[in-house]
């Protein structure tokens, strides 16, 4: 890593391509009162008898290991290895933060290491010492609404940051330029610099001089033999697809979007000597069936060609590119990727039938069917309602407390009321069943009492 510069250090950067990264979470009433609030939900909607499987046993989280030097060998490892064996995944599985595991040989003796990546979203949630951010795992049914909205509301309030995204870095490492990348798709690439006697540092996110401003695939493919690597963003709203080419400097170029019907999960791509190919396959990002049929948020469509892409791998925009329709299927990755005489090229890829996403999701078991775009629409409202009220009340000054205690607690019981009035419309219209009646007048009865709650909790810890 090249040494600090002055303009670099002042502006928070370790070097012209790397951000420092430095989040500023806010403890306070906004935080507990969310906390509370979030709290309320889950014991409503969670099944606490539901077993954890990916909390507990071998899938369960593990603590980081510092160097541990001369480990035991078994057989010899030759004197002239010299180098460290890396790995990244997610601790705990799927959805926790990525933890790198080393594996430093040299002079024939071995050291082991583990390191979590310090991702924005890891030191903020060290800070409040427990989980802050939705996770993709729990964005199912009505509870993966709930965990949006008190992320948004987090966000809102500044009791989260999210300046440098919130990604956990736990996919797939990449070594590009001199530099060592961990990826997640949903995030930009973190730096790692791996030290003499094998630990792991978390130097800063990679932006390339400010030229990325979307997200970056847990698969880039590095080309052999001009050193350029070859990556795309996916996201949920257009351009869907962002395609972009790095030198084998470090220099990324400028950004290619393409357009595609509908936002998709686009896990993976493929290279060429003469062109890259997208993925759009039917696994469709799907807010509303989520809510309304109770399953995660990414939908797969059986109904659905899946298509084919290919575009010269150095085109300056999209208006070359050829798409072929091909049976209903899914593909999460690629591997083997060739062409032959400016021939598109070949792939070896694992298909799928039907991806088994709900196999790898720790989901909520919650019995709230058949909501629709308008429990959306109520909810949203709910939301803006409180965040026109929580900062408002969280400026009044200790002198005023008395009167700011009778105001909120009446706009929460108003609130209450409002909420609980909607939620009746709703079922009206959609028919809801008993069981999802009797959880939709919990939550609004919860309103007004816990407004008390916060304000009450608030003045006596002043």
């Amino acid at each position: 890593m090249e040494q600090l510069k002055g303009d670099d250090h002042e502006c928070g950067r370790a070097s012209s391509d790397v951000v420092m990264v430095k989040p500023k979470p806010a403890k306070g009433l906004a935080s507990k009162g969310i906390d509370w609030l979030e709290c309320v939900l889950v014991k409503m909607m969670h099944d606490s008898k539901k077993p954890l499987h990916y909390l507990s046993g071998n899938f369960g989280p593990v603590d980081e290991t510092p160097p541990i030097s001369d480990l035991p060998v078994i057989g010899h490892l030759p004197e002239c290895l010299n180098g460290e064996f890396v790995r990244v995944g997610p601790n705990p599985k799927f959805d926790g933060d990525g933890m790198i595991h080393g594996m430093r040989i040299k002079d024939g003796k071995a050291t082991y290491v583990s390191r979590f990546v310090k991702t924005s979203k890891l030191k903020q949630e060290e800070y409040f010492g427990g989980s802050k951010f939705m996770k993709v795992g729990d964005l199912k049914g009505m509870f993966g609404l709930v965990t949006v909205y008190m992320q948004l509301l987090r966000t809102k309030l500044k009791v989260l940051d999210d300046t440098y995204g919130h990604g956990n870095a736990n996919t797939a490492l990449i070594y590009h330029n001199g530099k060592l990348l961990a990826l997640n798709e949903a995030d930009k690439p973190y730096a790692i610099k791996v030290l003499e006697d094998g630990d792991l540092q978390t130097i800063g996110l990679l932006d390339y001089d400010k030229r990325l401003t979307h997200s970056f695939t847990a698969h880039p493919k590095v080309d052999p033999v001009t050193g350029e690597m070859f990556t795309f963003g996916y996201a949920f709203t257009a351009p869907y697809i962002t395609y972009r080419v790095i030198s084998k400097d470090g220099v990324m170029q400028d950004p290619v979007p393409i357009t595609i019907p509908a936002p998709v999960m686009m896990h993976d791509f493929a290279i060429t000597d003469n062109y890259a190919i997208f993925m759009d396959l039917p696994l469709y990002f799907r807010p509303k069936e989520m809510v309304k049929e109770n399953k995660i948020a990414f939908s797969f469509d059986p109904t659905k060609k899946a298509r084919f892409g290919i575009l010269p791998r150095y085109a300056k925009n999209e208006l070359l590119i050829r798409w072929f329709e091909l049976p209903n299927c899914f593909i999460f990755h690629n591997e083997k990727d060739w062409g032959d005489r400016g021939l598109p090229g070949l792939s070896d890829s694992c298909l799928l039938d039907v991806p088994a996403l709900e196999s790898g999701v720790a989901g909520v078991n919650v019995d709230v069917p058949m909501f629709g775009e308008s429990l959306s629409v109520a909810g949203a409202l709910l939301l803006t309602l409180l965040i026109t009220i929580f900062p408002s009340f969280f400026k009044l000054k200790c002198r005023r407390l008395g009167l700011s205690i009778a105001a909120f607690s009446s706009s929460g019981i108003i609130l209450g009321f409002i909420v609980f009035a909607c939620f009746l419309t709703i079922s009206s219209q959609l028919m809801l069943s008993n069981s999802c009646m009797l959880s939709l007048k919990k939550t609004a009865s919860a309103l007004p009492v816990l407004s008390v709650i916060v304000v009450l909790t608030q003045y006596l810890l002043q």
